[in-house]
């Protein structure tokens, strides 16, 4: 293999996260929607009934499908299932920082986009229900932080003999924030109140 063979494997090549491959790829919404008293995020709690995170706080979003032009097609195809709305209905879309969770083995691409004030029937085999939080309270409020931290943990069959100082290597430890938002009788945590948090920061920058 000569240098020309090699310029040629990486001409006009958009590099990417490495191993995404062998990521699982969602995509999601923050809905805004403008009310009597300004701007709101909508939030969904999940059904009771599903296998993954029952009765969660989360934005609309879903696995990007082969059938799906880009992530931002997939975000607003999920919105449109899950709140039962046309897809056109959602405008403005842009994009946020997107998510990239080892121990999760997935990658997810957030977006913002701006909803009508409507009456909304989402769909119960994914939704219990619908709320809404003012965006001035959401700026307005710091949420609490917490550090979650994880540990290696070799299989037992890991080559220590390959590696310098053994058993006795001392591993990287990952360390994330964990952030909580509270409005009334809801805690909004996990991936969604990163990203909401992400959103904030973003647009009080």
């Amino acid at each position: 293999m000569d240098e020309e063979k090699i310029l040629a494997k990486f001409k006009n090549r958009q590099p990417s996260v490495l191993g995404m491959e062998r990521l699982s790829r969602f995509a999601v919404l923050l809905p805004l929607i403008k009310m009597g008293d300004g701007l709101h995020v909508l939030f969904e709690v999940r059904a009771e009934h599903l296998k993954k995170q029952p009765g969660e706080i989360c934005f609309p979003g879903g696995r990007i499908e082969r059938t799906d032009k880009d992530a931002q097609a997939a975000a607003i195809r999920e919105t449109a299932e899950e709140l039962r709305i046309d897809g056109s209905m959602i405008r403005d879309v842009v994009p946020l920082d997107y998510v990239v969770s080892s121990y999760g083995n997935r990658v997810v691409f957030p977006y913002a986009g701006f909803l009508p004030h409507t009456e909304f029937h989402p769909n119960s085999d994914e939704v219990k229900k619908l709320f809404t939080v003012p965006l001035s309270y959401l700026a307005e409020t710091e949420p609490e932080c917490y550090r979650l931290q994880f540990k290696v943990e070799p299989d037992q069959d890991f080559p220590f003999h390959l590696i310098r100082g053994g058993k006795a290597y001392k591993w990287n430890t990952h360390k994330m924030d964990e952030y909580f938002y509270y409005y009334k009788d809801y805690v909004i945590w996990g991936l969604t109140a990163s990203i909401l948090k992400n959103f904030l920061d973003t647009v009080k920058r």
